[in-house]
Protein backbone atom coordinates (compact mmCIF):
# COMPACT_ATOMS: atom_id res chain seq x y z
CA UNK A 1 0.00 0.00 0.00
CA UNK A 2 3.06 2.20 0.76
CA UNK A 3 4.38 1.82 -2.72
CA UNK A 4 1.14 2.69 -4.12
CA UNK A 5 0.78 5.60 -2.14
CA UNK A 6 4.19 6.76 -3.52
CA UNK A 7 3.22 6.64 -7.08
CA UNK A 8 -0.05 8.29 -6.91
CA UNK A 9 1.63 11.26 -5.67
CA UNK A 10 4.56 10.95 -7.75
CA UNK A 11 1.60 10.71 -10.94
CA UNK A 12 -0.38 13.68 -9.72
CA UNK A 13 2.16 16.01 -8.42
CA UNK A 14 2.10 18.07 -11.80
CA UNK A 15 -0.92 19.23 -10.73
CA UNK A 16 0.61 21.42 -7.94
CA UNK A 17 1.63 23.88 -10.58
CA UNK A 18 -1.63 23.84 -12.08
CA UNK A 19 -3.12 25.75 -9.36
CA UNK A 20 -2.72 28.58 -6.82
CA UNK A 21 -2.13 28.75 -2.86
CA UNK A 22 -5.08 30.64 -1.16
CA UNK A 23 -3.56 34.29 -0.64
CA UNK A 24 -7.13 36.39 0.61
CA UNK A 25 -6.10 35.01 3.81
CA UNK A 26 -2.40 36.15 4.41
CA UNK A 27 -1.18 33.47 6.56
CA UNK A 28 -2.44 31.15 3.88
CA UNK A 29 -0.09 32.28 1.18
CA UNK A 30 2.85 31.01 2.91
CA UNK A 31 2.21 27.54 2.31
CA UNK A 32 4.69 25.75 -0.15
CA UNK A 33 2.91 25.16 -3.27
CA UNK A 34 4.74 21.90 -3.90
CA UNK A 35 4.24 19.99 -0.18
CA UNK A 36 1.68 16.86 -1.07
CA UNK A 37 0.66 14.75 2.09
CA UNK A 38 -1.60 11.40 2.12
CA UNK A 39 -2.64 8.67 4.44
CA UNK A 40 -4.81 6.06 4.15
CA UNK A 41 -6.29 4.25 7.38
CA UNK A 42 -7.92 1.01 6.35
CA UNK A 43 -10.42 -0.90 8.82
CA UNK A 44 -7.83 -2.88 10.86
CA UNK A 45 -6.61 0.76 12.07
CA UNK A 46 -3.54 0.25 9.90
CA UNK A 47 -1.90 4.03 8.91
CA UNK A 48 -0.54 4.01 5.56
CA UNK A 49 1.41 7.41 4.59
CA UNK A 50 3.20 9.07 2.39
CA UNK A 51 4.70 12.78 1.15
CA UNK A 52 4.56 15.29 3.50
CA UNK A 53 2.38 13.77 6.29
CA UNK A 54 3.58 15.08 9.29
CA UNK A 55 3.10 18.65 7.92
CA UNK A 56 0.35 20.10 10.00
CA UNK A 57 -1.78 23.20 8.34
CA UNK A 58 -5.52 24.61 9.06
CA UNK A 59 -8.14 22.42 8.53
CA UNK A 60 -10.11 25.85 7.66
CA UNK A 61 -14.21 24.27 5.73
CA UNK A 62 -13.83 21.01 7.05
CA UNK A 63 -13.92 21.85 10.73
CA UNK A 64 -17.62 22.42 9.71
CA UNK A 65 -18.20 18.55 9.79
CA UNK A 66 -17.25 18.94 13.43
CA UNK A 67 -19.33 21.61 14.46
CA UNK A 68 -22.00 20.31 12.28
CA UNK A 69 -21.78 17.12 14.78
CA UNK A 70 -21.81 19.39 18.08
CA UNK A 71 -24.56 21.33 16.62
CA UNK A 72 -27.48 17.85 15.88
CA UNK A 73 -26.18 17.01 19.46
CA UNK A 74 -27.02 20.09 20.72
CA UNK A 75 -30.35 20.48 19.02
CA UNK A 76 -31.29 18.04 17.47
CA UNK A 77 -31.39 17.62 13.37
CA UNK A 78 -34.93 18.94 12.72
CA UNK A 79 -33.75 22.40 14.57
CA UNK A 80 -30.75 22.58 12.60
CA UNK A 81 -32.18 22.09 9.39
CA UNK A 82 -34.76 24.82 10.40
CA UNK A 83 -31.69 26.81 10.03
CA UNK A 84 -29.72 25.86 7.43
CA UNK A 85 -30.89 23.64 3.90
CA UNK A 86 -29.13 20.00 2.61
CA UNK A 87 -28.69 21.25 -0.94
CA UNK A 88 -26.14 21.53 -3.20
CA UNK A 89 -25.08 24.75 -4.62
CA UNK A 90 -23.65 26.23 -7.89
CA UNK A 91 -22.39 29.16 -6.18
CA UNK A 92 -18.97 29.74 -4.57
CA UNK A 93 -18.50 29.07 -1.03
CA UNK A 94 -18.07 32.70 0.25
CA UNK A 95 -21.15 33.87 -1.69
CA UNK A 96 -24.03 35.32 -0.11
CA UNK A 97 -26.09 36.75 -2.97
CA UNK A 98 -29.25 34.98 -2.07
CA UNK A 99 -29.42 35.11 1.45
CA UNK A 100 -30.50 38.71 0.30
CA UNK A 101 -33.44 37.73 -1.79
CA UNK A 102 -36.68 37.98 0.42
CA UNK A 103 -38.23 34.55 -0.28
CA UNK A 104 -34.96 32.70 1.01
CA UNK A 105 -35.06 31.88 4.54
CA UNK A 106 -31.65 29.94 5.12
CA UNK A 107 -28.68 28.92 3.72
CA UNK A 108 -28.52 26.49 1.01
CA UNK A 109 -25.87 23.99 3.21
CA UNK A 110 -24.01 23.62 6.39
CA UNK A 111 -20.90 23.47 4.94
CA UNK A 112 -20.54 26.94 2.92
CA UNK A 113 -19.73 29.79 4.70
CA UNK A 114 -22.82 31.24 5.60
CA UNK A 115 -24.43 28.02 6.64
CA UNK A 116 -21.00 27.02 8.72
CA UNK A 117 -21.52 30.45 11.08
CA UNK A 118 -24.66 29.79 11.31
CA UNK A 119 -24.43 26.44 12.79
CA UNK A 120 -21.56 27.50 14.83
CA UNK A 121 -24.10 29.61 16.54
CA UNK A 122 -26.14 26.75 17.35
CA UNK A 123 -23.22 25.17 19.23
CA UNK A 124 -24.41 25.48 22.89
CA UNK A 125 -21.78 27.70 25.29
CA UNK A 126 -20.09 31.21 25.48
CA UNK A 127 -17.72 31.95 22.92
CA UNK A 128 -14.55 30.60 24.96
CA UNK A 129 -16.77 26.89 25.86
CA UNK A 130 -17.85 26.81 22.05
CA UNK A 131 -15.36 26.21 21.01
CA UNK A 132 -13.63 24.31 23.35
CA UNK A 133 -15.87 21.96 22.42
CA UNK A 134 -14.97 22.07 19.17
CA UNK A 135 -11.15 21.23 20.41
CA UNK A 136 -12.69 18.66 22.56
CA UNK A 137 -14.68 16.90 19.31
CA UNK A 138 -11.39 16.46 17.43
CA UNK A 139 -9.35 15.37 20.20
CA UNK A 140 -12.00 12.30 20.64
CA UNK A 141 -12.56 11.59 17.17
CA UNK A 142 -8.52 11.77 16.35
CA UNK A 143 -7.34 10.49 19.59
CA UNK A 144 -4.95 13.11 19.38
CA UNK A 145 -4.67 15.67 22.35
CA UNK A 146 -2.04 17.56 20.83
CA UNK A 147 -4.27 19.12 18.41
CA UNK A 148 -4.58 23.02 19.12
CA UNK A 149 -4.82 26.10 16.92
CA UNK A 150 -2.61 28.77 14.88
CA UNK A 151 -3.04 31.94 16.06
CA UNK A 152 -1.35 33.59 13.26
CA UNK A 153 -4.24 32.31 10.71
CA UNK A 154 -6.49 32.77 13.17
CA UNK A 155 -5.49 36.51 13.86
CA UNK A 156 -5.55 36.46 9.88
CA UNK A 157 -8.94 35.06 9.04
CA UNK A 158 -10.25 37.73 11.72
CA UNK A 159 -8.53 40.57 10.10
CA UNK A 160 -9.62 39.33 6.48
CA UNK A 161 -13.13 37.98 7.02
CA UNK A 162 -14.76 41.29 5.52
CA UNK A 163 -16.99 38.28 3.62
CA UNK A 164 -18.40 36.48 6.52
CA UNK A 165 -18.85 39.06 8.69
CA UNK A 166 -21.16 40.77 6.44
CA UNK A 167 -23.11 37.60 6.09
CA UNK A 168 -23.22 37.00 9.52
CA UNK A 169 -24.84 40.62 9.80
CA UNK A 170 -27.01 39.85 7.50
CA UNK A 171 -28.56 36.39 8.69
CA UNK A 172 -28.55 37.82 11.82
CA UNK A 173 -30.65 40.84 10.39
CA UNK A 174 -33.13 38.46 8.67
CA UNK A 175 -33.22 36.04 12.20
CA UNK A 176 -31.65 33.57 10.66
CA UNK A 177 -29.03 33.49 13.74
CA UNK A 178 -29.14 34.51 17.42
CA UNK A 179 -26.39 35.59 19.73
CA UNK A 180 -23.80 38.01 19.83
CA UNK A 181 -22.39 38.19 16.07
CA UNK A 182 -19.23 38.97 16.38
CA UNK A 183 -18.74 36.03 19.19
CA UNK A 184 -19.99 33.85 16.81
CA UNK A 185 -17.60 34.93 14.33
CA UNK A 186 -14.48 35.23 16.86
CA UNK A 187 -15.44 30.46 17.10
CA UNK A 188 -15.39 30.68 13.59
CA UNK A 189 -12.41 31.79 12.91
CA UNK A 190 -10.51 29.96 15.57
CA UNK A 191 -12.24 26.84 14.36
CA UNK A 192 -10.65 27.22 10.49
CA UNK A 193 -7.38 27.98 12.24
CA UNK A 194 -7.29 24.78 14.08
CA UNK A 195 -4.35 22.71 13.30
CA UNK A 196 -3.97 18.87 12.20
CA UNK A 197 -1.85 16.29 9.29
CA UNK A 198 -3.48 13.87 6.81
CA UNK A 199 -3.36 11.40 9.92
CA UNK A 200 -5.71 13.17 11.93
CA UNK A 201 -7.96 13.97 8.89
CA UNK A 202 -7.95 10.14 7.76
CA UNK A 203 -8.63 9.59 11.43
CA UNK A 204 -11.82 11.87 10.75
CA UNK A 205 -12.88 10.19 8.04
CA UNK A 206 -12.50 6.60 9.24
CA UNK A 207 -14.68 7.97 12.25
CA UNK A 208 -17.67 8.73 10.56
CA UNK A 209 -17.22 5.35 8.12
CA UNK A 210 -17.04 3.31 10.98
CA UNK A 211 -20.68 4.97 12.31
CA UNK A 212 -19.45 7.56 14.58
CA UNK A 213 -18.73 5.34 17.22
CA UNK A 214 -18.45 6.11 20.92
CA UNK A 215 -19.94 9.64 20.84
CA UNK A 216 -22.84 10.19 22.86
CA UNK A 217 -25.45 12.17 20.57
CA UNK A 218 -28.73 12.83 22.93
CA UNK A 219 -30.72 14.12 20.14
CA UNK A 220 -30.09 11.43 17.62
CA UNK A 221 -28.88 7.49 16.92
CA UNK A 222 -25.08 6.93 15.56
CA UNK A 223 -26.07 5.25 12.74
CA UNK A 224 -29.02 8.25 11.29
CA UNK A 225 -26.23 11.07 12.34
CA UNK A 226 -23.68 8.83 10.16
CA UNK A 227 -25.92 8.81 7.10
CA UNK A 228 -26.71 12.59 7.52
CA UNK A 229 -22.81 13.09 7.47
CA UNK A 230 -22.09 11.29 4.40
CA UNK A 231 -24.84 12.44 2.50
CA UNK A 232 -24.48 15.68 3.12
CA UNK A 233 -20.32 15.26 2.20
CA UNK A 234 -21.46 13.86 -0.86
CA UNK A 235 -23.40 16.22 -2.07
CA UNK A 236 -22.22 19.41 -0.86
CA UNK A 237 -18.78 19.09 0.69
CA UNK A 238 -16.72 19.84 -2.34
CA UNK A 239 -18.70 23.76 -2.60
CA UNK A 240 -19.88 23.95 -6.20
CA UNK A 241 -18.18 21.05 -8.18
CA UNK A 242 -19.72 18.59 -5.49
CA UNK A 243 -21.85 16.91 -7.75
CA UNK A 244 -19.42 16.31 -11.19
CA UNK A 245 -17.05 15.03 -7.79
CA UNK A 246 -19.64 12.58 -6.76
CA UNK A 247 -19.99 11.21 -9.65
CA UNK A 248 -15.92 11.02 -10.84
CA UNK A 249 -14.75 9.95 -7.69
CA UNK A 250 -17.83 8.66 -5.33
CA UNK A 251 -16.05 9.56 -1.74
CA UNK A 252 -17.69 11.59 0.72
CA UNK A 253 -15.37 14.46 0.99
CA UNK A 254 -14.79 17.55 2.68
CA UNK A 255 -12.13 20.00 1.55
CA UNK A 256 -10.56 23.16 3.31
CA UNK A 257 -8.95 26.04 0.75
CA UNK A 258 -5.34 25.23 3.22
CA UNK A 259 -4.95 22.29 0.68
CA UNK A 260 -7.04 19.99 2.94
CA UNK A 261 -9.08 16.75 2.00
CA UNK A 262 -10.75 14.64 4.23
CA UNK A 263 -12.53 10.98 2.58
CA UNK A 264 -14.81 9.14 4.28
CA UNK A 265 -14.24 5.64 2.49
CA UNK A 266 -16.57 3.04 2.72
CA UNK A 267 -16.14 0.11 5.19
CA UNK A 268 -15.01 2.10 7.95
CA UNK A 269 -11.76 3.35 5.92
CA UNK A 270 -10.85 7.15 5.75
CA UNK A 271 -7.97 9.04 3.82
CA UNK A 272 -6.77 12.66 4.36
CA UNK A 273 -4.67 14.80 2.35
CA UNK A 274 -2.93 17.89 1.62
CA UNK A 275 -1.93 20.09 -1.05
CA UNK A 276 -2.00 23.34 -0.95
CA UNK A 277 -2.28 24.39 -4.86
CA UNK A 278 -5.93 24.55 -5.06
CA UNK A 279 -8.56 25.05 -8.16
CA UNK A 280 -11.00 28.15 -9.18
CA UNK A 281 -13.43 26.12 -6.67
CA UNK A 282 -10.97 26.56 -3.57
CA UNK A 283 -10.24 22.48 -3.83
CA UNK A 284 -6.59 21.28 -3.44
CA UNK A 285 -5.36 20.35 -7.55
CA UNK A 286 -3.12 17.48 -6.50
CA UNK A 287 -5.64 16.21 -3.80
CA UNK A 288 -8.30 16.04 -6.34
CA UNK A 289 -5.97 13.52 -8.62
CA UNK A 290 -4.71 11.56 -6.02
CA UNK A 291 -8.22 10.91 -4.38
CA UNK A 292 -9.59 9.96 -7.81
CA UNK A 293 -6.64 7.90 -8.60
CA UNK A 294 -7.06 5.75 -4.97
CA UNK A 295 -10.73 5.74 -5.92
CA UNK A 296 -10.32 4.06 -9.11
CA UNK A 297 -7.34 1.83 -7.98
CA UNK A 298 -8.93 0.63 -5.33
CA UNK A 299 -12.54 0.23 -6.07
CA UNK A 300 -13.68 2.72 -2.93
CA UNK A 301 -16.76 4.71 -4.74
CA UNK A 302 -19.90 4.05 -2.50
CA UNK A 303 -21.32 3.52 -6.37
CA UNK A 304 -19.48 0.52 -7.11
CA UNK A 305 -21.78 -2.30 -7.29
Amino acid sequence: MDQLLNKIIEENRYLTELGKVADYIPALSKANANDIGLCFIDKEDNIHKSGCHNSKFTIQSISKVLTLILAIMDNGIDKVLDKVGLEGTDEPFNSFVKLDLPNIKKPANPLINSGAIVVTSLIKGDDFIRFQRIIDLAKFITNNNEIGFNEDVYNSEKATGSRNRAMAYLMSNKGIIDGDVEGILDTYFKQCSIEMDVVDLARIGKFISGGCKGLQVPTINNNELTILLKGILLACGMYDSSSRYAIEVGIPTKSGVSGGLMGVVPANRGIGIYSPSLDTHGNSMAGLGIIKALSRKLNLSIFNC
